[in-house]
């Protein structure tokens, strides 16, 4: 499109265009010519187009003498001679109803007939989108505010399409916008993006970030996708997939790093219209809305794109993509740096704890890590947004940019329909608002009055609890935090919650609790699911065959989402060891999974009964096992996590050990291979009388405190009746566990604890560095404290 050259000060190809370019062409169309001009020679693939400069912006405004105007209205405004709502809609018909001075409309003509010949398509259909010269900057983002119009075919409609972009800058939000951020609304011009069209609409497109959006751990791409045109995904009116992917291990061709795919359910798909008409909303089949929008080489091929991306740019970045459902490819079609999480204090850790909970009313996604009790005011339209009542937790099916003026007036926000990159998602972040996208139900369930409280401070998933409850926070400055020869690890179950303790300077993970994943991601019995045509429950089986409705192979479906569960896991302390836990569920928990009640033997007290290493073996359950050992065996050797260590809980017998180990092997777990490390658990008096031969068949120890202490002192640990003598810190207690110690010391063997001692009791911790303990595993809320203690202990013994 050299051609366009001559017309430098109105038009400009994009391959004209850098990224230094934004006070010409703004953020996002400077952007997007810096992505074509640089990287598309680095395999990025951009869709090529032109954009207007501020010059024919101001030249629009000045030929319709709309400048002065435009100065008269907005003083009406702030001396309070006029509403906001009355402004905007003033100014928008100045500039819909204006005229196009000649030469410019003669550039943009001219610069949409050469862009439609190079594709030798008569009439292209483009996409035509809003710069704001204030757009896009590091520390502001419009976040969907001005207007983009997709499908516009035609010289007269693509005019026509860029009056109403210019009329946008002026739309209620915006001009709230400019105020909230001080920038002069004079002094903001708009250029226009005409691209080519992504056939999109017969396939899929969504929206990417190079950094997790919640708590700003910057080693994930996270991406949503969606049928159709992208809009859905920003105005937050489809539930999107949502794939996650690990970035350093991205290089490597024969890795999958995905560590995370989530179907959503994606119940409309935006599709080409008619000319009256260039878009429109229509029901996805039943077929789509179990079935994933991308492939796994698809989702890694994002995933590199955005890694490029983002070392370009030298910041971590928020992208679209779409995806031709003609020629099958995928295309970025908008970048922009992240404004929320890029600019947060590492060093300064601020967690939340909720207490008291209340009943649990509905849950969705989280955005945020705060949590907040209040009275919900339940709105169903922006048209009434002057009900609202300030401070409120605001409740409604969806945001688009028009409730931006509500959203900050709100303490929270509960929606039902939308994704982590929805609008709502993202206004909520710029806001510091926490906010439950994707609840579903939250305006069927809730009502205005209600007392709630809204916890975004437990992971991915957020919760509504019933009424008011107690909030606690927490603030520390983790560079205060030393290093020491103790390690000091965590204890995680939750996949959803464990990014969130990424920045805390962990030594790794102590103990991932599989059960967690199976009981919460899984959900399904892995025997039912091995021999589904059995299962005897109709209710159980119609379950099981919803939940693994995308899988042909049922028991694909355990494996997958255990795989998955673990990676978030492993990815959030990469490469510092993580170390798994195989389930330890008892039979009545194992029981009270989908399918479970057939499978599992009654058993008097389960607490010491058919549980941990037993099972491996056991015809009851190998099948079972073998699926947990291919979920490993995925993680480490496809997914790339080989820091993560396995460990076999409640090993009874140095026979047992060989047993369990020999079942591994078989299911292609070999200790030793691929660096696989094999811990055990100590937890039954047997361990410590007979450590040395356990420690010939294993790797490492890890005390789990809560078991030794009821098999030590003889108390059933779930006894409310003896709970007064169940303690970790009874003196033959804490023999058992420093004479373990001293054996692992003398075998030169590691040993830590992962029981619930150190965290209940920081000072416990004293003991367990006086006895040579390597490391010691607590819950994160206890991290710091636990740490702060170490330190005392440990210079006190070695540096007297």
């Amino acid at each position: 499109m050299a051609s366009i050259a001559k017309d430098d000060d109105l038009i400009r190809s994009f391959e004209q265009i850098v990224r230094s370019d934004g006070a010409i062409v703004g953020g996002k169309n400077s952007s997007l010519g810096e992505m074509i001009s640089v990287l598309g020679k680095k395999g990025v693939p951009v869709p090529p187009g032109f954009a207007t400069t501020a010059l024919a912006y101001w030249d629009y405004v000045d030929s319709n003498d709309i400048r002065r105007k435009i100065a008269f209205f907005i003083e009406e405004w702030a001396s309070g001679k006029a509403s906001l709502s009355e402004t905007g809609q003033a100014i928008r018909r100045l500039f819909t109803h204006g005229t196009w001075p000649a030469k410019t409309a003669t550039a943009i003509k001219f610069a949409y007939r050469t862009l439609s010949a190079k594709a030798q398509i008569e009439n292209m259909s483009v996409a035509v989108r809003s710069s704001a010269t204030a757009e896009d900057l590091p520390d502001a983002s419009f976040a969907g505010q001005l207007d983009s119009y997709l499908n516009i075919c035609g010289e007269d409609a693509l005019l026509a399409a860029c009056r109403h972009c210019y009329a946008s800058l002026f739309t209620d939000r915006a001009i709230s916008y400019r105020q909230t951020k001080g920038f002069d609304h004079m002094s903001v011009a708009l250029s226009i993006g005409v691209q080519r069209m992504v056939r999109s609409d017969i396939s899929g497109s969504g929206v990417m970030f190079s950094i997790d959006t919640e708590t700003g751990f910057d080693k994930v791409v996270l991406i949503n996708a969606a049928w159709g045109l992208g809009e859905n995904i920003v105005q937050g009116t489809v539930n999107p997939d949502e794939y996650q992917i690990y970035k350093p291990l991205l290089n490597d061709q024969n890795l999958v790093p995905i560590i995370d795919k989530k179907c959503g359910e994606k119940a409309l798909k935006m599709v080409y219209g008619d000319k009256y008409m260039p878009t429109r909303n229509v029901p996805t089949s039943k077929a789509e809305q179990v079935t994933f929008v991308l492939e796994d080489e698809e989702i890694l091929q994002l995933g590199r794109w955005a890694c490029t991306i983002e070392d370009h740019y030298k910041c971590p970045m928020d992208m679209e993509w779409a995806k031709d459902g003609i020629s099958g490819e995928l295309f970025i079609v908008q970048a922009r740096p992240e404004t929320v999480q890029s600019h947060r204090d590492d060093a300064a850790f601020k967690t939340y704890k909720v207490g008291k909970k209340g009943r649990t009313l509905v849950t969705g996604l989280s955005v945020g890590d705060s949590a907040i009790s209040g009275r919900i005011c339940l709105i169903h339209s922006a048209q009434d947004i002057d009900r609202f009542v300030d401070g409120s937790i605001l409740v409604t099916q969806a945001t688009d940019p028009d409730w931006v003026p509500i959203m900050k007036r709100a303490a929270a926000m509960i929606t039902d329909h939308g994704g982590r990159t929805s609008h709502a998602a993202i206004v909520s972040r710029e806001l510091g608002l926490p906010a439950i996208v994707g609840t579903g139900d939250a305006t069927y369930v809730l009502h205005t009055g209600q007392d709630v409280t809204a916890s975004c401070a437990e992971g991915n998933t957020g919760f509504v609890y019933e009424g008011i409850c107690d909030i606690t926070t927490q603030t520390v400055d983790l560079t205060e935090l030393p290093v020491l020869r103790t390690k000091i690890m965590l204890n995680l179950a939750n996949p959803a919650a464990a990014y969130r303790w990424w920045r805390l300077p962990a030594d790794g993970i102590g103990l991932a609790r599989m059960e967690f994943v199976v009981a919460n991601a899984i959900q399904i019995h892995p025997m039912a699911l091995i021999h589904i045509d059995s299962v005897q429950d109709l209710i159980a089986k119609e379950k099981i065959c919803r939940l693994t409705a995308a899988y042909k192979n049922k028991p694909d479906y355990f494996v997958d989402k255990l795989s998955h569960g673990l990676a978030a896991l492993c990815a959030a302390v990469y490469p510092k060891p993580a170390i798994v836990r195989m389930s330890d569920f008892k039979t009545n928990e194992y029981a009270s999974l989908i399918g479970g009640a057939q499978f599992e033997p009654r058993e008097e007290n389960p607490m010491i009964g058919f549980r941990g290493a037993s099972r491996y073996y056991s015809p009851r359950y190998k099948e079972g096992f073998a699926l947990e050992c291919r979920g490993i065996k995925r993680l480490r050797d496809d997914m790339g996590f080989t820091n993560a260590i396995v460990m076999i809980p409640f090993c009874r017998t140095v026979g047992e050990a060989k047993c369990v180990l020999e079942c591994m092997a078989l299911n292609g777990l070999r200790r030793g291979q691929n660096g696989l490390q094999v811990y055990m658990m100590c937890e039954i008096p047997s361990n410590v009388i007979l450590a040395a031969e356990f420690m010939e068949h294993f790797d490492g120890f890890s005390i789990g405190s809560n078991d030794l202490t009821q098999l030590t002192l003889g108390i059933d640990r779930d006894s409310g009746e003896l709970a007064d003598l169940f303690d970790e810190q009874d003196k033959a207690v804490k023999w058992m566990i420093s004479q373990v110690i001293s054996v692992a010391r003398k075998r030169g063997c590691k040993i830590g604890i992962c029981g619930q001692a150190p965290s209940d009791h920081p000072e416990f911790a004293e003991f367990l560095i006086e006895s040579g303990i390597d490391s010691i595993s607590v819950s994160p809320d206890s991290f710091v404290a636990v740490k702060q203690h170490a330190v005392s202990s440990e210079r006190a013994l070695f540096y007297p």
